[in-house]
């Protein structure tokens, strides 16, 4: 089979991949609990004629080819969504208070395509397709949870890839970018720093231990971490994003709880900047008088890219889209247009499946700001150029089909 053949039954199959993101798209649910966009991919999967496997607490997995020996290419998609309202105005809105604003509706209806895709050419797939639907990517929980249920065991997967849809990229829509060799996306962590005072009344303040002043001490600290004790080239931020103490104005409150996130590119800083925290955080509020503590909460390690996914997949995708449609990340440094395309700030789960088996995620774009689709990821408002969708798909099933193709068994 040849590209321009897949992309035109990619083509044909525009008005289904369409049916499938707004179906999906009115149903959201978040983080593992996600019944009905499962219910959903199980069905259509199951009317494709594919045997659908649960998989960890909510994920499913169906298998492509098989029929001819060959090794096994893993192609990824998530399907949770965010807890916003939305207020983007589409016609085809969500109603139920969480809301699609990352597109994991697209990376899902993309996958279904590409489902439909492989089932059609099943007998000429040299190897096996194994398709993973996974939940709970937005809280880094999803894919952990499917390796830890053996996704990537039982047949083994020796490579694997995921796509994101980009909205506001300064490219057409349906450009792949795809990532360069290393990290793209960094480690996140999640943590909760509780500060434990003394209350007392407000105009008595020498009667308790104010806990409030050691947290505003301490979140001004950790800011210190990066301004002194990291090299000027270390990438890394530290957020407090939430800090709640207290009922009343005319009272000190026993405690103050901070909440907060970490993005690291390397695991050698992520573990320095934790230590420290913990340092910081008790160190500073004895000064105080009171007692700290830091715990960390979930997260995913560096997404790291392989080297030859990364090359082969530059070459694949020119081959389906042409040179026009399709960059690495090293193309697009050269043409000033890159900058430090090749990190992302933002953390993607896909991680956990990037240190067990070589990987490679790749960027596609899915709306130009000057052409309406102006807010970012994780914005109520946000749109996604829908026209995008079949290539997703055929970009999906290509890459399988190619890598399977050039990496016998």
């Amino acid at each position: 089979m040849t590209s321009e053949i897949l992309l035109r039954e990619a083509e044909q199959l525009a008005s289904q991949v369409l049916t499938d993101r707004r179906a999906l798209h009115q149903i959201p649910g978040t983080g593992f609990d996600i019944a009905d966009t499962l219910a959903y991919v199980k069905a259509q999967l199951t009317a494709m004629g594919y045997q659908t496997q649960d998989c960890g607490r909510a994920g499913v997995v169906a298998l492509a080819g098989g029929k001819r020996p060959g090794k096994v290419f893993l192609l990824r998609a998530d399907m949770d969504a965010l807890p916003i309202r939305e207020e983007s105005g589409v016609e085809f809105a969500a109603q139920n208070g969480r809301m699609h604003a990352c597109g994991h509706d697209l990376h899902t209806a993309m996958l279904l395509g590409a489902a439909r895709l492989l089932k059609a050419h099943e007998d000429e797939i040299l190897g096996t397709v194994k398709l993973m639907f996974q939940p709970a990517e937005e809280i880094f929980e999803g894919s952990h949870d499917m390796i830890e249920a053996g996704v990537l065991a039982d047949p083994k997967v020796d490579a694997a890839l995921m796509i994101h849809v980009m909205a506001g990229m300064p490219f057409p829509a349906g450009t792949v970018v795809v990532s360069a060799p290393g990290v793209s996306a960094p480690a996140a962590d999640y943590f909760t720093i509780t500060v434990q005072g003394k209350g007392c009344h407000g105009s008595m303040p020498n009667t308790g231990v104010d806990p409030l002043t050691a947290a505003a001490h301490i979140l001004i600290a950790l800011q210190e971490i990066h301004a002194r004790e990291l090299a000027m080239d270390d990438r890394v931020v530290l957020t407090i994003g939430t800090m709640n103490a207290g009922t009343a104005a005319n009272v000190i409150p026993d405690t103050v709880s901070m909440g907060g996130s970490i993005r690291t590119f390397d695991e050698e800083t992520r573990a320095f900047i934790k230590e420290r925290m913990t340092e910081i955080a008790e160190g500073t509020a004895k000064a105080f008088r009171a007692e700290a503590s830091v715990t960390f909460g979930s997260g995913c390690p560096t997404l790291v890219n392989d080297r030859d996914l990364s090359q082969c997949c530059g070459r694949y995708m020119k081959e389906l889209l042409g040179p026009g449609k399709a960059f690495s990340v090293a193309e697009l440094n050269a043409m000033g247009g890159g900058g430090q395309g090749s990190k992302s700030a933002g953390s993607e789960d896909f991680a956990y499946v990037s240190q067990a088996v070589p990987s490679i995620m790749l960027a596609l774009a899915a709306g130009q700001p000057e052409k309406g689709y102006r807010y970012p990821q994780h914005h109520p408002m946000v749109k996604f150029d829908e026209s995008v969708l079949p290539g997703g798909s055929a970009v999906y099933a290509w890459a399988a089909l190619r890598w399977l193709e050039e990496h016998p068994d």
